[in-house]
């Protein structure tokens, strides 16, 4: 096996490494209050959950589209991404080797896993303009975060031939 497989593999369990606390610890908390006379700080509303908590909150609420969207793009995606790249570098005399890898190539400009960190990142700083709604990000976002990097950088780590030799 070629070093850079052996640093993509490397690479692929330290991105699944983060990939379940990302998912299963807190990403974000959003408070929504005011200050109000005599009262003083009063919250109103206040809700700190996971990515997998919330798909289930999106579910229960009637949003089974988003539930699953966000399901199928942060875990179903990730997880198929893994195991594809494992094959691709474990079964070095696949025949049909390159197209898996250009699958996954494929499907991981259609990850919404990115796109989804960006989202969070930009709710975040969005509400950052208003003073009666504070946020914060917990370590599950900085988790996903590292699992979305560590794995595009394996998918371009990895040393892939268009042919086999015999």
């Amino acid at each position: 096996m070629p070093l850079r497989n052996k640093l993509a593999f490397l690479l692929i369990i330290v991105s699944l490494g983060f990939l379940y606390p990302g998912l299963s610890q807190p990403i974000l908390t959003i408070k929504i209050g005011a200050v109000l006379p005599i009262i003083g700080n009063t919250t109103f509303y206040e809700l700190t959950q996971n990515i997998l908590q919330t798909v289930e909150t999106l579910y229960e609420n009637d949003n089974a589209i988003v539930a699953f969207l966000i399901l199928f793009f942060s875990v179903i995606v990730p997880l198929i991404k893994a195991v594809i790249l494992l094959i691709v570098i474990f079964f070095q005399k696949l025949k049909k080797r390159h197209d898996l890898y250009r699958f996954v190539y494929v499907i991981s400009k259609w990850s919404m896993a990115d796109v989804f960190v960006v989202g969070v990142f930009l709710a975040y700083l969005a509400t950052k303009s208003n003073e009666a709604i504070t946020a914060q990000l917990h370590a599950g976002f900085y988790y996903f975060l590292s699992y979305c990097l560590i794995s595009i950088f394996a998918a371009q780590v990895m040393e892939v031939p268009k042919t086999i030799n015999n």
